[in-house]
């Protein structure tokens, strides 16, 4: 009986296409039901960021099979496209396939997971009894069964909110009209928001970093704008990445920039900023972290990450990580205090199951509140679930998945040339709120804390004194480098 029903996937975005796609050359009959009116929906929302991996990584071995009837060819391999663009170049082809558009509700918004006739407290026939799935449209509520069910619906809907506990900051939910979650577009259809305002970027991701450009690129032309980013962290070194260091190359690029934009005076910096309320004053709206408070300010861009919705597994029995909110095999794997892009080996349906058989979560939704999700690796991830769903577990443990030595991020860089570098000894102090003591010399060492930057690694390891940006040093070793904090 349940061999005949469908396999349900959640969200028509990369990862859950890509999924239906296995599950039909794996003779199985997938259902995808998307909360949007077309597909990619989540990829909309920052159509206007362009991506950090090429277009040969972002697409998908067996949805690219789907296509090659039609004509359809991979755009520039070597090519970075915007989120609007991997929608309408890959996304809308490969949903209009006759494969999968027959298999496709839009507009539909999956609510709840449960098994037929079993809360998640009933034990007998647990296994044996099909899943049901209600979801949500215009002619109203609606039940499904499947025989297994994938959500790849992302994490792009919940964001985190500002508040430094994991908690909105007091005062946030009264100003959400000055608030923007995640990355607008700032030199397009949300110009007039920004221009000439004050404008604050809390976050430390490559998603700050894209609006921290954007924003200056406005103010240049733009009288009267000021640009305050408020960050966590204590400083801004191993944010910004390792420049040329890096070995994304284009990530670098963007770190490169932003610190060029510091050393410039072009943003007022906040290191070690813990917000705990928002306040509106006749200034404007201004941040606090206990006593310290940041300048005021007309608008607010919240980048600080995105959470899963668990909302519709209230009744499912999930196995998950309780600090990253991931599946609890693959948390270990992912956790951002141990891991990279660089250093997150492929996983599949092993590592992503959980008590509730055939029930998976998949792409960024896996990953919890992890930030480092590759898209490659989601397409193996669906791979790999495919055949664990048919019953081949044999290819479902198999890693069929090879990345650049360093991964490739799904997130975003500036078009933009990056000015120079930052100087040695930092931001200007003037423009830093409060001190910081950062981008020394170019990318943080590769292994010696001690060091601050790569250049000072290199010099102590050569039996130096370092740049002079650290720890003291005699001044013979100094003297070759002199200019470096001068």
């Amino acid at each position: 009986m349940q061999k005949q029903l469908p396999v349900i996937v959640i969200g028509a975005g990369p990862v859950g296409l890509a999924a239906a796609a296995h599950l039909l050359e794996r003779g199985e009959e997938p259902l995808v039901l998307e909360a949007g009116e077309r597909v990619g929906a989540n990829l909309r929302r920052w159509s206007h960021v362009r991506m950090f991996s090429p277009w040969e990584f972002n697409v998908d071995t067996a949805s690219v099979r789907l296509l090659a009837p039609t004509g359809w060819t991979v755009p520039d391999p070597a090519g970075f496209p915007t989120g609007g663009e991997l929608a309408r170049d890959y996304l809308e082809p490969l949903a209009a396939t006759p494969a999968i558009a027959p298999r496709l509700r839009l507009g539909a918004r999956v609510t709840a997971v449960s098994r037929h006739q079993r809360d998640r407290m009933k034990d007998a026939g647990r296994a044996q009894s099909p899943f049901v799935v209600r979801y949500e449209d215009a002619r109203g509520e609606h039940e499904l069964q499947a025989r297994a069910v994938i959500d790849a619906s992302g994490t792009y809907l919940t964001p985190n909110p500002l508040g430094a506990s994991g908690l909105p900051a007091l005062g946030e939910a009264a100003l959400a009209a000055n608030i923007h979650y995640g990355i607008p577009d700032v030199l397009g259809a949300d110009r007039a928001r920004y221009a000439g305002r004050r404008v604050l970027v809390l976050g430390s991701g490559h998603s700050a970093f894209n609006v921290l450009a954007d924003l200056a690129t406005l103010a240049r032309t733009e009288p009267g704008m000021q640009i305050v980013w408020g960050l966590r962290r204590g400083s801004i070194q191993r944010v910004l990445g390792g420049g040329d260091h890096d070995q994304l190359r284009e990530r670098g690029r963007l770190g490169k920039l932003i610190g060029g934009l510091v050393e410039q005076g072009a943003l007022v910096v906040a290191t070690g900023f813990l917000l705990d309320r928002l306040e509106r004053t006749a200034e404007g709206i201004v941040g606090r972290a206990g006593e310290v408070a940041l300048p005021p300010v007309d608008e607010i861009v919240a980048t600080t990450g995105f959470r899963p919705d668990l909302r519709p597994y209230a009744e499912i029995r999930l196995d998950l990580d309780p600090g990253t909110q991931a599946p609890r095999a693959l948390a270990p794997l992912i956790d951002p205090n141990q891991h990279s892009c660089g250093s997150v080996r492929p996983h599949g349906a092993v590592e992503l199951s959980h008590p509730e058989p055939d029930l998976y979560l998949v792409g960024m939704k896996s990953y919890g509140r992890a930030p480092t999700f590759l898209l490659a690796t989601g397409y193996e991830q669906v791979r790999s679930v495919a055949a664990a769903i048919a019953g081949d577990w044999e290819a479902a443990r198999r890693v069929e998945l090879v990345l650049p030595e360093t991964g490739v991020c799904i997130t975003q860089f500036a078009d933009e040339e990056a000015p120079a570098a930052a100087s040695c000894c930092g931001p200007k102090p003037a423009q830093v709120v409060p001190a910081a003591k950062d981008g020394c010399c170019g990318g943080p060492p590769k292994a010696d804390d001690a060091a601050c930057c790569v250049r000072d690694e290199i010099a102590r390891n050569a039996g130096a004194g370092g740049c002079g940006c650290s720890a003291p040093a005699p001044a013979p070793a100094r003297a070759p480098v002199a200019a470096c904090c001068g």
